[in-house]
């Protein structure tokens, strides 16, 4: 019986067949297929949020797809195909793993960590070796990550060789500054660009204060999306049910009902 994973693969070589496949599917490359491929991580992330394992299970199917996607585009090209994608990460889990898979001795979950990054250091400077370039501690930060997250990651990467703020009350005393330099930007007319630099470098040292803190920049941010969702429908569902339109009501009526749906969020939240 055919495996549904060789199903799959099978599949896809159908619908990149340049005479009998789709041409859609015929047509993209590696570059179009890119966005739908991070569009579909998020796709997992978002189930995982609203803990619906049933569309979890659908969009690691989708995620899967995009890996089969790009696998067979470079199978074509006869680069590389989804086996050796498979073996790839089989045996870097195990090289990454000395402590499951050889003699390494490490027992906790720290140790683990310490040594996980030790050999992804080494895998770093082998690659920057091998590009003729100098490794530097911030390699491997990828450019297409989400801003916020990526902030995150290069402030963490340059925390572990020390270049980093001792408490959070020093990131607030940064926070302040950036907020005055932008107020001031303001203040003067300064251009788009000037304004946009400010912007960054607040927005740089917020995703710096969630590392201190241990959060997940990008998770706060999404949560905080999804309760401007919650609210922001609450206060809509609530004008219209008295015939009117949001262009209809003013601003005053408009934060009240901001304000009634908050309250609301917060009764549900208090316990009996």
């Amino acid at each position: 019986m055919q495996s549904h994973l060789n199903r799959l693969l099978s599949i896809m070589a159908s619908l990149r067949d340049p005479v009998k496949g789709c041409p859609w599917d015929v047509d993209q490359t590696f570059a179009t297929i890119a966005p739908y491929t991070i569009e579909e991580a998020y796709e997992v992330a978002d189930a995982i949020d609203r803990g619906n394992m049933q569309e979890l299970r659908e969009e690691l199917g989708d995620l899967l797809l995009q890996v089969v996607f790009h696998s067979r585009m470079a199978q074509e090209l006869g680069l590389f195909d989804f086996e050796s994608v498979a073996k790839t990460i089989a045996d870097k889990m195990v090289e990454r793993h000395p402590h499951v898979f050889a003699e390494d001795d490490w027992q906790s979950a720290d140790a683990v960590r310490i040594g996980w990054e030790g050999l992804k250091a080494q895998e770093r400077a082998e690659k920057a070796r091998m590009n003729g370039d100098d490794a530097s501690a911030i390699d491997g930060v990828a450019l297409a990550l989400p801003a916020l997250l990526r902030a995150e990651k290069l402030t963490r990467r340059a925390a572990r060789v020390g270049f980093d703020w001792s408490t959070a009350d020093q990131i607030f005393a940064k926070i302040e500054e950036e907020i005055a330099e932008l107020r001031a930007e303001i203040a003067a007319e300064a251009p788009h660009e000037r304004l946009q630099d400010e912007l960054g470098d607040l927005l740089f040292c917020l995703a710096n204060l969630a590392r201190h803190l241990k959060l997940d920049p990008e998770a706060a941010l999404r949560s905080t999306n999804a309760k401007f969702d919650r609210r922001f429908r609450a206060m809509e569902a609530a004008i219209t049910a008295t015939g009117r339109t949001l262009d209809e009501a003013s601003l005053d009526e408009m934060e009240a009902g901001w304000q009634a749906a908050k309250n609301d969020e917060d009764d549900d939240a208090t316990p009996a």
